[in-house]
């Protein structure tokens, strides 16, 4: 997942008629920032100038979704951040997509946004945080799943989380190579949609072939 979020570069490259002028606009210019940025500032700029668009918007939930998303990054990547108020910060941007998302394929996306908080989170001390964090991310992806049985995203969640298990703890590359076949299966399969997440494809390809 860190291998994920540092090297993903959420450009739109769909038409976007459907959108406002200025919210395409102001849209565009910071996913341009997200996938320039290269430093945890650059990643908390580029949430707080989506979390502004959304906020003058009000019925448009990519913004809040890419806020999130940038800050799920900055997380990966500053190892001095006090995960569990990150974290948090995220979940609240996920609330306020998912109160405005459309339909059950932009409620999915989020939910790969609440599987990267609680993972974080997780991973402060997997030890001892599993049963509640561990539980927290696992059930974000299951509901994922269900709202959209296809979102590539949330199997290449779930694959890289199995890869990166010990087998004597249930995961390693055997249970995780279906899952990432699956991935890469509706990567292939995908329609672009105006702002909809593009992530992943590239990152499913690479573990798969780990996984042979």
């Amino acid at each position: 997942m860190k291998k994920l979020l540092l090297s993903a570069v959420v450009f739109c490259t769909v038409a976007v008629h459907a959108q406002s002028d200025k919210f395409s606009g102001a849209m565009q210019k910071t996913l341009e920032m997200m996938g320039n940025a290269k430093a945890p500032a650059d990643y908390v700029a580029a949430a707080a100038a989506f979390e502004r668009i959304g906020d003058a918007e009000k019925t448009q939930w990519q913004p809040y979704y890419y806020a999130g998303l940038s800050l799920s990054t900055m997380g990966w990547m500053d190892q001095s951040l006090d995960k569990d108020a990150n974290a948090e910060k995220i979940k609240v941007l996920c609330d306020k997509a998912a109160a405005v998302a459309p339909d059950n394929s932009a409620k999915s996306e989020i939910e790969t946004v609440r599987n990267m908080a609680a993972t974080q989170q997780m991973m402060v001390d997997p030890q001892s945080r599993w049963q509640t964090y561990g539980a927290e991310a696992g059930a974000a992806l299951q509901k994922g799943m269900e709202l959209d049985p296809k979102n590539p995203r949330i199997y290449y969640l779930q694959g890289m989380s199995l890869f990166n298990t010990p087998e004597q703890f249930g995961g390693g590359k055997d249970k995780a190579k279906p899952l990432l076949a699956k991935a890469v299966e509706f990567y292939g399969t995908a329609q672009p949609k105006a702002f909809y997440p593009d992530w992943g494809k590239k990152e499913a390809e690479e573990q798969l072939a780990l996984c042979n």
